[in-house]
């Protein structure tokens, strides 16, 4: 049977819960949700698995701070010997507008902590990049603060039917495969 590890990133603590630098959780949160399973805190994370279409998608919102998320993922990866090919990480993207969503197979962390731990960790930019729109409605030098920060009211009211989109986009990439996804959902 063909595994997944599909990682979520994100901050632990009720404080970082509604932000849009936890998307990858909240996403993460709500395919479990569809799936009606239910996270189970293990070793550098909260994991929860279900099958689709004779595959096991294994879900991991890593426990170790977004920052050093590498750790995280290097250990499952190889705790449950699941081919870096069928690694997608979820991140949010300040470069792309609100619900945006960009599936790629390799690239650079853009900036992004998460996505620099993980590339240090693993030695590779070689594994599929889930990037969430988050938008960049902020002033010069309140990134953070933005980031960190919970969803407008316009966000908020679209982001059901997001939600609901990068679910069928992750199922996708597990069954369709990654090119076919990035040509259904990029863009959508």
């Amino acid at each position: 049977m063909k595994k997944f590890l599909i990682v979520g990133l994100g901050n632990i603590g009720a404080k970082y819960d509604d932000t849009r630098h936890n998307i990858g959780f909240k996403i993460l949160d709500e395919l479990a949700s569809s799936e009606e399973i239910t996270f189970e805190s293990q070793k550098l994370g909260a994991i929860a698995t279900f099958r689709f279409k004779g595959r096991t998608f294994i879900l991991l919102k890593p426990s170790t701070y977004m920052n050093l998320s590498g750790k995280a993922v290097k250990y499952w990866l190889t705790k449950e010997k699941i081919p870096l090919e069928n690694l997608l990480v979820i991140c949010d993207d300040l470069n792309l507008n609100f619900g945006a969503i960009r599936l790629k197979a390799k690239g650079s962390d853009g900036g992004h902590n998460g996505l620099k731990d993980i590339q240090n960790t693993l030695q590779t930019q070689q594994y599929a990049r889930f990037r969430f729109g988050v938008g960049d409605a902020f002033s010069k030098g309140r990134q953070v603060d933005y980031v960190l920060g919970t969803w407008n009211k316009d966000e908020d009211k679209q982001l059901p039917e997001r939600l609901s989109k990068s679910c069928e986009l992750i199922k996708s990439f597990g069954t369709a495969g990654l090119n076919n996804t990035m040509n259904t959902f990029n863009g959508t």
